[in-house]
C-alpha cells in the first residue's frame, strides 16, 4: 500500500519560516519525481516545486527565491523549506510522487496559515 504522509504544517507570521516533511513507504522512492502542490480555499491547485529524480528542481514563479526543496532517498523523505513567507502562501499542501502514469500518488495534505 502506498502511503504519502506530509507534517510540519502550521500556523507562522509573516516572514516566517516553516519546514514540510513528506515520508513516503510503498513505492522505490528514488524512481519517482517528487513535488510539492498547494491549494488555497476557492483556488486550483498548483505546483510549487518539484525534484525529478536526477535531482533537477523547478519551482514555480511565486515561490522561487524562498521555498527550497530537497529530498533524501534513503529515509524516503522529501522537504519543503519555506522562508519569507506571506500571507498569500496560506494553502493546504499537497506531497506528490509521480513516475508517470498510473503511478501518481498523493497525500493527504498539511495546512500551512501565514498570518499575524
Amino acid at each position: 500500500q502506498v502511503q504519502l504522509v506530509e507534517s510540519g504544517g502550521g500556523l507562522v507570521q509573516p516572514g516566517g519560516s516553516l519546514t514540510l516533511a513528506c515520508v513516503a513507504s510503498g513505492i522505490m522512492f528514488s524512481r519517482y519525481a517528487m513535488a510539492w502542490y498547494r491549494q488555497a480555499p476557492g483556488q486550483q491547485r498548483e505546483l510549487v516545486s518539484v525534484i525529478t529524480r536526477a535531482g533537477t528542481i523547478n519551482y514555480g514563479d511565486s515561490v522561487k527565491g524562498r521555498f527550497t526543496i530537497s529530498r533524501d532517498n534513503a529515509s524516503k523523505k522529501v522537504y519543503l523549506q519555506m522562508n519569507s513567507l506571506k500571507p498569500e502562501d496560506t494553502a493546504v499542501y499537497y506531497c506528490n510522487a509521480d513516475a508517470g502514469s498510473p503511478y501518481q500518488y498523493w497525500g493527504q495534505g498539511t495546512q500551512v496559515t501565514v498570518s499575524s
